[in-house]
């Protein structure tokens, strides 16, 4: 970090220790806050697709001193994000998320059921595990994770030729994340990605986005292989009949500035999202005012109360 910069550093209130256990052949890399307790369930916190467990910090700060005392907090990085690395991994499947949750659920929570938070992909990967799993999952929360579009049987065919074809981008280099010159540029990045973020919490997750490689030139934690498209087609009946199986409370929390028309045009609206939460059977809604997808950023304080409200209400 250039001197320049220290003093516009996030100042972090609560913060965190990193630990890497074995999850499936995996070192998985793992943001802790508090210590374990029988009495309150664990809280973890999964992030979304090109992020870091880290991008959590915001939140964890900005819950209240009654929350925290006696609950351990966990975010880990997703294999092929952060510092949770993969070996000559070319393509990522949906299903290694669930199976790795369980595992990192059998060393922080044994036996015990936990309250499960996810944003955007994390999101959808809570939603697909409280269903698989669902005596593991005390409370559920999702941020913002809408899953994707529906698909019909006629575009298997061309989804498995396009991620062949994309398999042979990434082993030739051509798939590839960009470099940045140093940790300001890659806060600057940050922040075009997301305006509403602002310089002192850029400037703080910089590093955990991103660290230098040999040349000097900093590289984003994600691998590229992320970037493929899925194999399988995105089967929304199979989603529907999982989300029938989440027995608990559930609280689906969306940003007031929706991005979805941006990112899927007419294939896939919040209309249609709305239709399929009508599937899980104790859901209630909350919205985050001021906030764009990214709400655990751009409002971490609102994002935190209803955390903490919905977690510590009984049902």
């Amino acid at each position: 970090m250039h001197p320049r910069m220290m003093g516009r550093m996030y100042p972090i209130q609560r913060p965190s220790s990193s630990e890497f256990i074995p999850v499936r052949q995996l070192h998985y890399h793992v943001h802790c806050w508090g210590t374990p307790s029988p009495a309150l369930p664990p809280l973890v916190l999964l992030h979304g697709w090109m992020d870091v467990g880290a991008s959590y910090q915001f939140v964890v700060d900005a819950l209240s001193a009654a929350f925290t005392p006696g609950r351990l907090i966990i975010a880990p990085d997703w294999r092929g994000f952060g510092l949770t690395k993969t070996v000559a991994q070319d393509s990522f499947w949906f299903p290694d998320y669930l199976a790795d949750l369980d595992g990192l659920l059998d060393h922080y929570a044994p036996g015990q059921p936990v309250d499960l938070v996810g944003h955007s992909m994390g999101g959808n990967v809570a939603m697909m595990y409280a269903g698989v799993r669902p005596e593991r999952v005390r409370r559920l929360i999702n941020l913002e994770g809408f899953g994707m579009p529906a698909t019909k049987p006629t575009q298997a065919a061309g989804r498995y030729a396009q991620w062949m074809d994309e398999l042979k981008l990434v082993h030739r280099g051509t798939i590839a994340l960009k470099t940045y010159p140093n940790s300001a540029g890659v806060a600057q990045r940050l922040m075009k990605n997301n305006p509403r973020l602002s310089q002192d919490k850029a400037d703080w997750l910089a590093p955990h986005w991103a660290q230098p490689n040999a040349q000097g030139q900093w590289e984003i934690l994600g691998d590229a292989a992320h970037k493929i498209v899925n194999a399988n087609l995105y089967q929304v009946d199979e989603l529907l009949a999982i989300y029938q199986r989440i027995t608990a409370p559930t609280l689906v929390i969306e940003a007031s500035i929706n991005q979805m028309a941006q990112w899927w045009q007419d294939r896939y609206s919040i209309a249609e999202f709305h239709e399929r939460l009508k599937h899980v059977p104790q859901m209630s809604q909350a919205t985050v005012t001021d906030a764009g997808h990214m709400l655990h950023h751009d409002q971490p304080q609102q994002v935190a109360v209803l955390i903490e409200g919905f977690v510590s209400s009984s049902f």
